[in-house]
């Protein structure tokens, strides 16, 4: 696991565990929410300073950014030819980016 390939391998599997964990416990959550009867504002009122739920979707949202960025990566690589150091910053760049706009949304719930 000493190539960058194979890290990046692993790091897109272990977000890929983690996220499909993930979205059933988002939907599960979603749905016992909607069955119980809770409005959108008492979903709200709830997620308001619960940090375990901040945390869960800060790593759900980290794992989401850094996967895409890997997958899109690899298909430009093997699509458009785009490779490189350049390249693999631009798109750790996105992927971050993307994280943050997740992690952002999650801290407005638990801030509100």
């Amino acid at each position: 696991m000493g190539a960058p390939g194979a890290r990046l391998w692993a790091v897109q599997r272990i977000t890929a565990a983690f996220l499909g964990l993930a979205v059933v416990v988002h939907l599960v959550t979603i749905m016992l929410a909607v069955r119980g009867g809770l409005s959108a504002t008492e979903i709200l009122e709830r997620t308001r300073g619960a940090t375990l739920w901040f945390g869960f979707y800060a790593a759900f949202a980290l794992c989401a950014g850094l996967h895409g960025a890997i997958g899109l990566r690899n298909i430009a690589g093997e699509w458009l030819g785009w490779r490189g150091r350049r390249m693999d910053g631009l798109w750790l760049a996105i992927g971050l980016l993307t994280a943050a706009f997740g992690i952002r949304a999650a801290w407005g719930l638990y801030h509100g």
